[in-house]
């Protein structure tokens, strides 16, 4: 059977009598000839299985698997292998919609799952079915806090990622939204111009925790100023840290985002991700996406529906804040799978080794001589280094050792000239450590 009906030669000439076209080529007229491409497909000639699987060895020996002590939003944290084994069983992964909820209780009840534990991780009332990433989830949170609030302004902190406050841009732009980005003080976003720009227009303070250069603000301060201007807090809290530090709902957030990557998922040379969002219960028709519930069928028995979906394939189209119609529903099953798998005690384990490997290699770092810190300011895993070492000198010198590191924060913004981040995860060793100290403690120029 075929995955789709292809034409044949009558089907096309039928089609093309039907709106006076001579040709397919003259559906085309219009599109300049210098833009077609005319050369042949540089692909190889037919294989057999054995022949390409010998070409794929030869392809993947290419790659070269780097020591990793960047982060910037993607970690190299541990991923239990049984994972990959697990999230390909049809008690869980079936493949219909959950709008048939009588053929896909497996993911029903996966995504009910995952919806439960982001509440007890944030603390807060009611989360969605997961979003894409981290950066849109935090874009959908703002479109959300407009519509709760009827206000037109967005104040994003200074600290959030440069890519994620880049992606809010664009969707607010589309939307006739305001973005104002806040002024940073120290690595942290600075309190006295966050109440200078949050007035009565302004729907939601946007924060980050641990912010861009890994530091752990003070959100309830800015959760302060956000209310007292009658506006609402929007938290993206990388949601692995959660285990050891305040919630979202400790912070006074009312609406927490983020992306679940630092859960044991795979950097994947970038993606796919999975975003996460929760929110308190008065705005939970607010939310964006699916939200799937517990009831009973006929029988009494325990069976999982899809509860609320509040979008325009579903509400008047007016009514609707947000057109999201999927989720990154594989990866919501990592995840869940993930946090079933370390529990609270693993999760927690997995913070304190990276914050005690953190702190050493910042440490030693400073010893070298060559580093001094950016902000001493309260960090968990990740923390930034000022450094007069050429750039180039320092990536050369770590590829050659094939270690990924030291990222450079100029990349995002001038102002960050000299700066360099570094990330340390629960799967990074002492020696190492000490081996990134050594290369770049020899260094000179």
């Amino acid at each position: 059977m075929f995955k789709y009906f292809p034409h044949t030669d009558a089907d096309i000439k039928e089609m093309l009598a039907q709106i006076n076209a001579g040709s397919i080529d003259e559906l085309f007229q219009d599109v300049p000839r210098d833009v077609f491409f005319s050369k042949d497909y540089d692909l190889p000639e037919a294989m057999s299985e054995i022949e390409l699987r010998k070409k794929i060895k030869e392809i993947a020996g290419k790659n070269q698997e780097l020591t990793v002590f960047a982060g910037l939003g993607t970690y190299d944290h541990y991923e239990p292998s049984v994972i990959n084994s697990l999230i390909s069983r049809q008690e869980f992964l079936t493949s219909y919609t959950p709008y048939q909820p009588e053929v896909s209780q497996g993911t029903l009840q996966y995504i009910f799952e995952f919806q439960s534990m982001i509440q007890i991780m944030t603390g807060m009332d009611s989360a969605n079915a997961s979003m894409y990433d981290g950066s849109t989830a935090t874009a959908e949170a703002c479109f959300m806090a407009e519509a709760i609030t009827r206000r037109k302004k967005i104040v994003c902190s200074g600290a959030v990622h440069p890519n994620t406050v880049e992606v809010i841009r664009t969707y607010l732009h589309f939307k006739g939204l305001e973005l104002v980005v806040a002024p940073i003080k120290d690595g942290e976003t600075d309190l006295e111009a966050l109440k200078l720009l949050a007035d009565e227009n302004t729907a939601a303070i946007l924060s980050q925790k641990p912010n861009f250069f890994g530091i752990i603000e003070d959100i309830e301060a800015q959760a302060k100023i956000a209310h007292e201007k009658g506006a609402l807090l929007i938290e993206n809290a990388d949601l692995s840290t959660l285990a050891v530090l305040k919630t979202p709902r400790e912070d006074q957030a009312d609406i927490a985002v983020g992306d679940c990557q630092a859960l044991g998922m795979p950097m994947a040379f970038g993606g796919p991700t999975v975003g996460y969002m929760a929110t308190l219960k008065q705005y939970v028709r607010k939310l964006p996406g699916r939200i799937c519930g517990m009831s009973k069928d006929a029988a009494g028995r325990r069976a999982y529906v899809l509860t609320l979906q509040a979008r325009e394939q579903h509400i008047r189209r007016e009514k609707a804040n947000s057109n999201i119609c999927s989720n990154q529903s594989l990866m919501a099953l990592y995840v869940t799978i993930y946090l079933a798998l370390m529990g609270k005690h693993g999760l927690k384990e997995v913070n304190e080794l990276s914050y005690q490997g953190a702190h050493y290699l910042k440490d030693k770092l400073i010893e070298t001589g060559k580093f001094v810190l950016a902000y001493d300011k309260p960090f968990l895993k990740e923390f930034v280094m000022h450094t007069k070492l050429p750039i180039a000198l320092i990536q050369k010198a770590l590829l050659e050792a094939k270690i990924f590191g030291a990222y450079p924060l100029e990349s995002f913004s001038i102002d960050f000239e000299g700066l360099v981040a570094f990330a340390v995860t629960e799967k990074r060793t002492k020696a190492e450590i000490d081996e990134l100290c050594r290369i770049l403690g020899g260094l000179s120029w």
